[in-house]
C-alpha cells in the first residue's frame, strides 16, 4: 500500500517496546489512523515478555500492517527493549512511543513539522502527552500521578530522537530495568554530548491505566534508579532532569523515628521514646493527609491512602539504599563517534 508522504519532512521510524498489555492494541490502531501524511518506515514491535505467551496484536495495525516488524529483547527491560529496536534502524530519525498512549488524528503531520523545523544540532523532539482525568469527580492519588506525565521532561512515552545522536551516546543504558529514569539518563548524556532537545507540536493521550491499591508502594522501587541517577549525574541531576525532587528526606526522617521509638524505649528512654512515636505519628498522617484531600475521599481511596502512607517511607528509604549498594562506583556511558557526532559548537539547550 502506498502513503502519501509531507513534502520536506523527514523519514522516521517507530519503535514500541510491550510486556503484551492489552493498551498495545489501542496503540497500534491510533498509529494507523494518525500516519496517512507522514507515515513511518516502519513501525518495530519490541516484545519484551521473558516468556511470551501468544502473539502480539499487531493486526490492529491496519494500514500499516506491511511496516510493522516484532522483535524480541528477552525481558530486560524498556531500556533494552528500545536499544534492541532503534539498532535495526536506518531512518534518520527515530520516535520512541510507549505501548499505553494513543497519539491524535493529526499526529503525524505535527511530527513531520517538528522533525522539519529541527535544526542540525537538535537531537530530540519532545512529544506533548495529555492525561485525561475524570470530569465527574477529584482524580484518585495514582491518577495524580499519572497526570504528572504531562509536564515531564523528555518522556519516551512520545519522544523522537535523531537517530545519529542515539549512536552517539550509546543508546539507553540497560542498567536501568524499569520504565523509570531511563528516559532522563538519556537525555541529560545527548545534552551533554552537545545535542539540544526541544518540545514539538504534536500531543499524544496518555489514559490512566488501572492499577491496584498497592501499586503506589511496588513504585517505591524507583529509588533505587534514583540512586543510580545520582552516580551517573550528580547530586544536581534532579534540577537537569526537570525532575520533582518527591519525599525522599522526609521518608528517611520519618523512618528514623520509627526506628528510633522502639530502641529508646528499650534502653529505658521512654520519653525520648514518647516523643518519638508522637513525630512519627505527626510525619506519617502528614504524608496521608497530602495524599487523602485532593482526592475522590472515598473510602476505599481513604482507607488505601491510610495503609500505603504507613510502608511507603520506610520502603522508600530501604529501595534507596539498595540502590547505593547495588550501583556504586557505576559510571555514565561515554559519549564516542560511533556514527554522526554533533556539530562542535553546539549550544546546550533544554526543552521549551
Amino acid at each position: 500500500m502506498t502513503h502519501a508522504r509531507t513534502t520536506g519532512a523527514p523519514a522516521y521510524s517507530v519503535v514500541i517496546p510491550t510486556i503484551g498489555r492489552d493498551c498495545l492494541a489501542d496503540c497500534l490502531r491510533a498509529l494507523a489512523a494518525a500516519t496517512t501524511g507522514h507515515p513511518p518506515e516502519e513501525v518495530v514491535v519490541v516484545d519484551d515478555r521473558p516468556e511470551p505467551a501468544g502473539p502480539l496484536p499487531v493486526q490492529t495495525a491496519g494500514v500499516l500492517l506491511d511496516r510493522v516488524r516484532t522483535l524480541r529483547s528477552g525481558g530486560r527491560g524498556p531500556a533494552a527493549a528500545r536499544n534492541t529496536g532503534w539498532r535495526t534502524l536506518t531512518t534518520p530519525w527515530t520516535v520512541f512511543l510507549d505501548d499505553d498512549v494513543q497519539v491524535l488524528p493529526d499526529w503525524s503531520d505535527r511530527l513531520a513539522e517538528d522533525l522539519a523545523q529541527a535544526s542540525a544540532d537538535t537531537g530530540g523532539t519532545q512529544g506533548r502527552l495529555s492525561v485525561p482525568l475524570p470530569e465527574d469527580r477529584r482524580p484518585t492519588d495514582w491518577e495524580r500521578g499519572t497526570a504528572g506525565l504531562a509536564d515531564a521532561a523528555w518522556a519516551t512515552a512520545d519522544m523522537a530522537y535523531r537517530t545519529s545522536a542515539l549512536i552517539h551516546v550509546h543508546g539507553f543504558d540497560e542498567r536501568f530495568r524499569r520504565a523509570f529514569r531511563e528516559d532522563a539518563d538519556l537525555a541529560l548524556r545527548v545534552l551533554d554530548a552537545g545535542w539540544s532537545l526541544h518540545r514539538g507540536r504534536r500531543v499524544t493521550r496518555h489514559p490512566v491505566r488501572d492499577a491496584d491499591q498497592w501499586a503506589s508502594v511496588r513504585a517505591q522501587r524507583g529509588n533505587a534508579d534514583d540512586a543510580l541517577m545520582q552516580y551517573l549525574h550528580g547530586p544536581g541531576w534532579w534540577d537537569r532532569a526537570r525532575a520533582p525532587r518527591g519525599r525522599l528526606p522526609r521518608h528517611a526522617a520519618v523512618t528514623a523515628l520509627a526506628f528510633a521509638a522502639p530502641v529508646l524505649a528499650l534502653t529505658g528512654r521512654r520519653r525520648a521514646a514518647s516523643a518519638a512515636a508522637v513525630l512519627w505519628a505527626l510525619g506519617t498522617t502528614e504524608f496521608a493527609l497530602a495524599r487523602i484531600l485532593p482526592g475522590p475521599r472515598t473510602a476505599a481511596e481513604v482507607t488505601t491512602m491510610a495503609a500505603t502512607s504507613v510502608a511507603i517511607p520506610p520502603l522508600a528509604v530501604r529501595h534507596w539504599l539498595t540502590g547505593l549498594v547495588r550501583h556504586r562506583g557505576a559510571a555514565p556511558l561515554s559519549a564516542e563517534p560511533l556514527g554522526a557526532a554533533p556539530p562542535a559548537a553546539a549550544p546546550l539547550r533544554s526543552p521549551t
